[in-house]
């Protein structure tokens, strides 16, 4: 399948979804008596998991107005503090509360929108000044805009960091600790001021060799000519990126699901079970989890077939054979910059010891400035949302970002 054909078969499904959707107003009405009996209760649930199926889902928004400090609620204005062509650098502005310690929370560019790290946010907002990476769908980009390549992202993270200034911090999740890590060292060696005070990697593959996952074992079971032929397409007409080659949303949105099939059906199995009996607050929590999880984003062509090569095939980081702009990136040029790394005993995505490794290649940082942690219990997205973050890990990071500041 190709995209504009995707394209066409998607813009069906909504109009099709729109149609559920007119139906179920009728059918589940408190004015209409069937709404009341057991064949109404089947209908609606059957029509309302009929729309979840067809409708196409598009980005969510932050939505965080208040943040707990000291005791007090006040107000968050979210700011664009930067604009580049490919993301946008958010901050999250705490009218009149400045903290001391600015944060840049590094988003994946690896699917999903930067607002699946809402509860992140959210978490670190009551100790410190937030900004995060809000990367931009590709297919909403000109093609006069250029590419966007592994370095590209490299560069985007110094230019952010330059924006903060010093004393700033950086936290990177999954994918981009690779990214986080590389521009630490360049700008370390630079000698720049504005060199993170505190770097935080979670959950990401710095060496994927160490303990593979599916995800690791995928990138090596097929050639590269096989990502560039079956993964790669132009975007279709109808956008402001026509014609800029990508690695599609829907795709990355298919390998997702295929990781967990039988999870998912179960959630949605239950999902229609709890409409059925009216079970509202269950129906609530999946609605908001698959809303997120089902929008995704298309992902520069260039970012991703190199991400494939250099990280997940050819290892380069852990093999220090990494390259910025041309040049070897010297991870010994870190001293100064203090290290936590973090990672899930139950992470299927990143296995344990991929993010640790980091530690081994930075030598140079004094022992005393270095932490790792393994959170027991905890899977892929516990380590930076839900409960288990709010009260374990998200803590250690305060405490530690706090340290070195």
């Amino acid at each position: 399948m190709n995209y504009q054909a995707y394209d066409y078969f998607a813009r069906t499904g909504q109009l099709m979804s729109e149609g559920f959707s007119l139906v179920n107003d009728i059918v589940s009405h408190p004015s209409n008596p069937l709404s009341y009996t057991w064949t109404g209760r089947i209908l609606n649930a059957s029509l309302e998991t009929a729309i979840r199926v067809t409708q196409r889902y598009d980005k969510l928004g932050f939505n965080i107005d208040s943040a707990e400090v000291d005791g007090k609620t006040i107000r968050v204005n979210e700011e664009v503090a930067m604009k580049l062509p490919f993301c946008n650098l958010i901050h999250f502005n705490r009218s009149g509360q400045v903290a001391k310690e600015k944060v840049l929370l590094v988003a994946p560019l690896s699917g999903h929108h930067a607002t699946l790290l809402k509860g992140t946010v959210e978490a670190l907002l009551p100790e410190h000044e937030v900004y995060i990476t809000d990367w931009l769908d590709a297919r909403e980009v000109p093609l006069s805009e250029g590419p966007f390549s592994f370095d590209c992202y490299v560069g985007y993270l110094m230019e952010f960091l330059n924006h903060l200034g010093d004393n700033s911090h950086m936290i990177a999740i999954c994918q981009p600790t690779v990214q986080a890590l590389i521009a630490t060292a360049v700008m370390a060696e630079q000698k720049s001021p504005n060199t993170p005070k505190s770097l935080t990697l979670m959950a990401g593959p710095i060496d994927t060799t160490k303990n593979p996952t599916r995800v690791n074992e995928f990138a090596h079971e097929r050639p590269m000519s096989w990502f560039k032929n079956v993964a790669i397409m132009e975007v279709p007409v109808g956008y402001p990126g026509q014609g800029r080659k990508v690695y599609p949303g829907f795709m990355q949105l298919g390998g997702f699901i295929s990781m967990n099939k039988q999870t998912h059906l179960k959630k949605h199995q239950t999902y229609f079970q709890n409409l059925l009996f009216g079970e509202k607050e269950d129906a609530d929590r999946f609605r908001a989890f698959y809303d997120e999880y089902m929008a995704v984003l298309d992902m520069p062509a260039e970012f991703y077939l190199e991400t494939i090569e250099r990280v997940f095939k050819s290892n380069e980081i852990a093999n220090n054979t990494i390259t910025y702009e041309g040049k070897p990136v010297n991870f010994d040029a870190i001293v100064d910059t203090a290290l936590l790394t973090v990672e899930g005993a139950d992470d299927d995505i990143c296995g344990i010891g991929q993010t640790e490794a980091a530690q081994d290649l930075c030598t140079n940082i004094p022992k005393n400035m270095r932490k790792h942690h393994l959170q027991p219990g905890a899977g892929h997205y516990g380590i930076f949302s839900g409960s288990m973050y709010r009260k374990n890990v998200r803590p250690l990071v305060t405490e530690f970002i706090d340290k070195y500041s």
